[in-house]
This record gives C-alpha cells, sequence and structure tokens, in this order.
C-alpha cells in the first residue's frame, strides 16, 4: 500500500528529475521510490568480512605447503585437519574453519589460494559446493566428475612427467 506524502525540491533538480523519469519511462514518485529502494539495500547490505591480517600472515605461512603440495580436495582436507583447520563452502568460494569447532576464521583466497585457483588445480569442484555454475567458468570441458582423478598443478594426472614450462595463472 502506497502512503501519500509531500516533500519540497529545487526546481533544477525536479526539471532533471523529470527528464531522468521520462528516460527510463516511469513517474517521478517511481524513481524516487527506486531510488529509496536502492540505497535501503544497499545500506542494509552486510560488509565483507575480512579477516584481520595479523591473523592470517602467521596462518598463511603455516599452510603454505599443505595448500600448494595437496593433490586433491581430501588430501587437502586431510592435511587441514592434522593442523586443525578444514575448509567449508562459502558464498561462491570457500571459508578456512577451526577444527573441530567449526569456527569461521577467513577465507581461502586470504591465504593466497582462491576457490577457482584450487578447482582448476585438482580438475574437480569442491565436494557439495553449492555454486555449480562456478565449474563452467573455471575448469575446461572434461574435468572434474569426468576425471575425478588428483591432478598436478599443470594439469596432467598425478604422476604424469612434467615436461612443460611453468604457467602463471593470475588468481
Amino acid at each position: 500500500m502506497l502512503e501519500r506524502i509531500e516533500m519540497k525540491m529545487h526546481v533544477d533538480m525536479l526539471r532533471a528529475a523529470s527528464a531522468l523519469a521520462r528516460q527510463r519511462d516511469v513517474t517521478v514518485g517511481q524513481l524516487v521510490r527506486d531510488l529509496l529502494a536502492r540505497e535501503i539495500t544497499r545500506a542494509h547490505a552486510r560488509p565483507p568480512i575480512r579477516a584481520d591480517e595479523r591473523l592470517v600472515a602467521p596462518l598463511r605461512a603455516r599452510l603454505a605447503d599443505d595448500l600448494a603440495h595437496a593433490t586433491g580436495w581430501e588430501d587437502l582436507q586431510a592435511r587441514l585437519q592434522a593442523k586443525g583447520y578444514v575448509l567449508r563452502a562459502s558464498g561462491g568460494g570457500l571459508a578456512l574453519h577451526d577444527w573441530p569447532g567449526d569456527r569461521r576464521i577467513c577465507k581461502a583466497s586470504e591465504l593466497g589460494f582462491s576457490y577457482a585457483r584450487l578447482m582448476r588445480r585438482f580438475g574437480a569442484p569442491f565436494p557439495d559446493h553449492p555454486h555449480g555454475h562456478l565449474i563452467a567458468r573455471h575448469l575446461p570441458q572434461g574435468s572434474s566428475a569426468a576425471h575425478p582423478q588428483a591432478q598436478t598443478e599443470t594439469g596432467a594426472p598425478e604422476g604424469t612427467p612434467d615436461t612443460d614450462v611453468d604457467v602463471i595463472e593470475p588468481c
């Protein structure tokens, strides 16, 4: 239900609002309602949760070898659990949680390992990750469930000699 309100507006602002409303094929009232709705949504949006760099830096150093040398998702989870951590799906990526308490610590990308990078390296999505649409964007066709074996960073099945040049890819 709409309530009627009155407001004062400078004549130049009203002219500009009228022109913008005509451009969008709406009334000035609808234009104002749309702008207010957008501002209210933005004001109530949750800010991104960023971990304190003083806490992340030591974690990054402690877990770098495990994140860099894991051969697949199961191996990575086992390595992390041995040190008291676990990865969980979080939004469109992954978050590091303490284990067994399961308290969120930071995003995997804050440790230098984005979900997309790990997915490409392992050739498969994180088990049961809710954002399946990311698979098509980050994995070449023929990867993932069709080839569940562990892969090296070059994408070759584990155990295949690495005779190719090193490729540095953006995160």
